[in-house]
């Protein structure tokens, strides 16, 4: 979702979509499917994916967004980027009606914000990263993190009125505009580097491994030393989703470098080896896939019965065999048309 111009296209970028996307499958049919909490490794392994995917989504967005204006002086990415934003907007509340957790209306809101930071400098841009933080940790502090939400079913009540959609757009929705904007910004700083280059590559990799772990392990130290607080102090040191402190933001960016910088650098081989062409297709038609897996592929879970009560294997059998049939489907539909369905129709309606 968030592609970049053909004629500027980094193949690893979107190999780094289409795992990203993989990521995003498991998270949400582990949500549909209500995989029980247990402490086995598999678990451990779709807790770990919960919000680093669709935080990666995000950053890949923004490499897009800043790849695609990159010697644009004028001000038609600006009106392109807007417009796409508003098709993104219709799209997401659609989608909404169907999966409450949609993530396609706030990326509109983190475009329309975000091309107006594209003439920001990088010190800039990483400065504005700090203040949106900022701003939500005392936005936690002023507003009921809980308005709105009944978490037994994740049910957000208001969502519909226009308090309740200002209030989950920007503080405390899924993805909330607060602090999630940082990804996108992220993303617009990593579009200035020299992503062809190795070096690059290798420094990618080095600081989201290294950044992710040494999150992680910040984590673990305080959530330990302060054992006993009161829980929404320790809150405070959580790298989860729910809600996006300031360590979740630091693991979601070290997680999305990680991703970048490996697709970048095992594009060449899995070129060699033939794979590249079979898995590009599913990269560049995520926006397509992304809507597909929620209603052909959640839907195929309703009419097996498998909303509720599955094994975590089940879920992740599911979402995988998904993702397969997806790459299949993507590949031979490449063959005659240029770009996925949903690809197609915004660029009509867009122009983009």
């Amino acid at each position: 979702m968030g592609g970049i111009q053909e004629n500027s296209r980094l193949d690893g970028l979107d190999i780094a979509r289409l795992v990203a996307f993989v990521g995003m499958v498991i998270v949400n049919f582990n949500v549909v499917m209500d995989g029980p909490a247990d402490a086995g490794f598999l678990n451990a392994f779709v807790k770990a994916l919960e919000g680093r995917a669709a935080a990666t989504f995000v950053v890949l967005a923004g490499i897009g967004l800043g790849l695609a204006v990159k010697n644009d002086k004028g001000t038609q990415s600006v009106i392109d980027t807007i417009k796409r934003a508003l098709f993104l907007l219709v799209l997401g509340l659609l989608n909404t009606l169907i999966f409450d957790a949609d993530i396609l209306h706030y990326y509109a809101f983190y475009f329309l914000f975000g091309v107006f930071c594209l003439r920001l400098s990088s010190p800039y841009l990483l400065t504005l990263m700090v203040l949106i933080n900022i701003v939500f940790f005392i936005m936690l502090l002023v507003f009921d993190y809980d308005a709105g939400w009944n978490w037994a079913d994740y049910n957000y009540v208001d969502f519909w009125t226009l308090a309740g959609f200002v209030r989950n757009l920007f503080f405390n929705g899924w993805h909330p505009v607060f602090p999630w904007l940082s990804f996108l910004l992220w993303g617009i700083v990593l579009s200035r580097l020299s992503l062809k280059e190795r070096n690059t590559q290798n420094a990618l990799i080095v600081f989201g491994f290294f950044g992710y772990l040494g999150v992680e392990t910040l984590s673990f130290f305080c959530t330990n030393l302060f054992r006993g607080a009161d829980p929404e102090l320790l809150l405070l040191f959580a790298t989860g989703p729910v809600p996006p402190f300031p360590l979740y933001i630091a693991a979601g960016i070290s997680v999305a470098s990680l991703v970048v910088g490996l697709c970048l650098k095992s594009a060449r081989s899995l070129d060699k080896l033939g794979i590249l062409r079979i898995l590009l297709p599913a990269g560049r038609q995520t926006l397509s896939l992304y809507i597909g897996h929620i209603v052909v592929g959640m839907g195929t879970l309703e009419a097996f019965g498998m909303l509720g009560g599955q094994s975590v294997l089940s879920v992740l059998t599911a979402a995988l065999l998904f993702c397969a049939v997806a790459i299949i489907y993507a590949y031979f539909y490449a063959r005659r048309f240029k770009r996925g369905p949903i690809e197609t129709l915004m660029r009509k309606a867009t122009g983009f």
